[in-house]
């Protein structure tokens, strides 16, 4: 397994012959709108793609979305819905947000609505894992999605926390599975009012703690409503002497799970 950071939630995982690209955002730095009203008002994404994107790019050959709707372009924008829609890529989602994808002329493969269940996914298995995506008022006006637990012979298991919150739920899954590598987002993002929507510095390292296996960090310096940078969660993780299990690659980077 190798997984490559393309840039804030958007990655591509290589699993066996399958290149798999998570949740994209594809636009140009500064195309889309500010999600900070009174602070930070600053256009996104914060950063341009990778050099890398382009060729790692042409290589995917599915696509897989934990949300979508409500205004997440952060986790599929206009960019990205026109470089699927002119491949025919297939779109891997939830049934919630297929008949929405489907209006967007993709390639729409919705998984079973089960969270119990694991679905057959490129010859292993997949299952969903509910998101908070924020609570009280703002969570209520929250798109809330889900995380994936991938399982194919031959590959670590993968567990793709989606925009969540370090929940019960989400304790109890990784305790219960110990995912032997775990993506999760660490950007602390937050709007002008209300509390995080995803987990920050705290909920990652003890996200970290709960799990056995490698842990990788993103969601960082790309979205202008997520204050946490890279190298303040790389202080925090060796200080609280989990540096070695949680990897916070650069975009663009690659990192070999096998």
């Amino acid at each position: 397994m190798k997984i490559q950071q393309i840039r804030n939630a958007t990655i591509i995982l290589e699993l066996g012959s399958y290149r798999v690209l998570v949740d994209p955002m594809l636009a140009r730095k500064g195309e889309l709108p500010p999600l900070r009203v009174f602070r930070a008002r600053q256009r996104n994404p914060l950063v341009e793609l990778p050099d890398a994107a382009a060729q790692a790019l042409e290589s995917v050959t599915h696509c897989l979305i934990t949300h979508c709707q409500k205004g997440h372009f952060d986790h599929l924008d206009r960019a990205a819905k026109r470089w699927l829609r002119a491949r025919q890529i297939p779109v891997i989602c939830t049934p919630h947000d297929a008949p929405y994808l489907v209006e967007q002329g993709l390639n729409v493969q919705a998984l079973p609505d089960d969270h119990q269940t694991p679905s057959p996914f490129l010859g292993g298995w997949i299952r969903t894992v509910r998101c908070t995506h924020g609570e009280g008022l703002i969570g209520r006006l929250m798109e809330h999605g889900v995380g994936y637990l991938i399982e194919i012979c031959g590959e670590p298991s993968l567990y793709l926390a989606g925009d969540t919150l370090l929940t019960p739920t989400v304790r109890d899954f990784v305790l219960q599975h110990q995912p032997q590598v775990s993506v999760v987002p660490a950007g602390g993002a937050r709007f002008d009012v209300g509390n995080h929507i995803i987990m920050g510095v705290d909920d990652v390292l003890a996200f970290t703690r709960l799990s056995l296996g490698t842990v990788v960090a993103n969601h960082l310096e790309a979205i202008s409503h997520c204050p946490v940078t890279r190298d303040g969660l790389a202080h925090a993780a060796t200080g609280a002497g989990v540096a070695q299990r949680l990897l916070i690659p650069l975009d663009g980077q690659v990192l070999d799970l096998s």
